[in-house]
């Protein structure tokens, strides 16, 4: 009878440590990320760091498509909520823009500035803000601790007003991390902090979704098994509580290079988060 037991937390939730050659991230997306914006900018269809509060990270981007936008996707980065920006992300926009969808990507102050619940609230607010600049369905996706932000954002304690919600017609979880509590055994809580009541409070597999939500949980095969294990809890337990719910395991895919088909409007991570 096979048994389970994570004996070095740190080690489970370390991709880096874990991935052949990882050491080209975060700078492979660095390029390609400037490469769309200035393209983009070019063409009049990049609205760069539109404030959304006060906080010096509260700012996002918004990407155009050539006609009128069929919706509002928001793309979420991650980085364990301690890192990461904006920037390194734009080219993930591509699909779908390119596909016919404006594109919205926030970055948010990070710990140890901010609680977790601190963050998703800055999150809520860019959310409303740029869902008030585009009108249509609204579709959210996320890496990571992105991931873990977008499927929070369709809980019943979610921030987001009631109008804003009801338009969310898909959430696309990316290597989603959906409960937080394996969290306080790494190290990185020295700067998460996170305690017992915020991970009850904040895990959205501790929490119900919305009527209505529809949640696809994405991963890549070769990920940590502490991130399948997160991909396919989620959608286990919210389709327990109503949700409609897809667990997809992209073969040949890693912690990293799991995001690469957001950047191909062909690609069916793409054709995943804008499908009706």
């Amino acid at each position: 009878m096979p048994r389970h037991r994570i004996a070095d937390w740190n080690n489970a939730y370390a991709n880096g440590a874990n991935i052949a050659g990882s050491d080209r991230w975060p700078a492979a997306w660095a390029e390609p990320a400037q490469a769309f914006r200035d393209a983009l900018a070019a063409e009049g269809r990049a609205r760069l760091d539109i404030a959304y509060g006060e906080r010096p990270r509260n700012r996002f981007d918004l990407f155009l498509p050539e006609a009128a936008p069929q919706g509002l996707i928001v793309f979420i980065h991650g980085g364990y909520w301690l890192e990461s920006d904006k920037s390194d992300w734009s080219h993930l926009a591509k699909g779908a823009v390119s596909s016919g969808f404006a594109v919205a990507m926030p970055s948010y102050t990070q710990c140890p500035d901010i609680r977790i619940a601190g963050i998703v609230r800055e999150v809520g607010a860019a959310i409303e803000k740029v869902a008030a600049m585009v009108a249509g369905p609204l579709m959210l996706t996320g890496h990571s601790a992105g991931g873990h932000l977008a499927s929070r954002m369709v809980t019943t304690s979610t921030p987001l007003a009631a109008d804003v919600a009801k338009r969310i017609r898909h959430v696309v979880s990316i290597s989603g991390l959906h409960d937080l509590r394996p969290l306080m055994r790494t190290g990185m809580n020295g700067a998460l902090a996170i305690d017992e009541a915020e991970a009850q409070a904040e895990s959205p597999a501790l929490l119900r979704p919305l009527d209505g939500t529809r949640i696809t949980c994405w991963a890549g095969g070769g990920e940590r098994s502490e991130f399948l294990r997160q991909n396919a809890l989620l959608a286990n337990i919210w389709t327990g509580l109503g949700a409609t719910t897809s667990c997809v395991v992209e073969p040949d895919r890693h912690h990293y290079d799991i995001v690469d088909g957001l950047g191909d409007p062909a690609h069916a991570l793409t054709r995943t988060l804008i499908s009706e």
